[in-house]
């Protein structure tokens, strides 16, 4: 299992491309916030899909790496959106994951994004993660 703080220093020097923000890791769960500027935006002043999408997999990725330890080879084989509502387009996002099945070779997981301060989801996200064959 690895910390919220490992995590996120991992995602940081990884991933510096992210915006995400690593808010809680733990008990097959993670939560996660991206800020919402101009460039998440798509016409009409909503948060774009791949957006939202790329949000769920940080959020999918930081549960599992909490889960099973820093295994940075990790990747995603599924992701399925739905898209429930527009998310506001001044307001950050938020993404809840929890984790469905965690197996050796696959972990599949689920998440809610909502706008901040909003209780009604945006959009759920179910994926799927390979995990890479143990070394030894």
């Amino acid at each position: 299992m690895a910390s919220k703080e490992e995590i996120a220093a991992f995602i940081a020097a990884e991933f510096p491309q992210t915006k995400c923000i690593v808010e809680k890791v733990g008990d097959g769960s993670a939560t996660v916030w991206h800020p919402v500027g101009h460039d998440e935006l798509r016409p009409g002043g909503t948060v774009s899909g791949p957006v939202l999408m790329s949000i769920a997999d940080v959020a999918l990725y930081v549960a599992l790496l909490g889960e099973i330890g820093m295994v940075p080879m990790a990747v995603t084989t599924n992701l399925t959106a739905n898209f429930l509502r527009k998310p506001a387009g001044d307001r950050s996002i938020v993404g809840v994951c929890k984790l469905i099945k965690v197996g050796k070779s696959l972990v599949v997981g689920e998440v809610y994004l909502y706008s901040e301060g909003s209780t009604d989801a945006v959009a759920h996200v179910v994926g799927t993660y390979a995990i890479p064959p143990r070394q030894g």
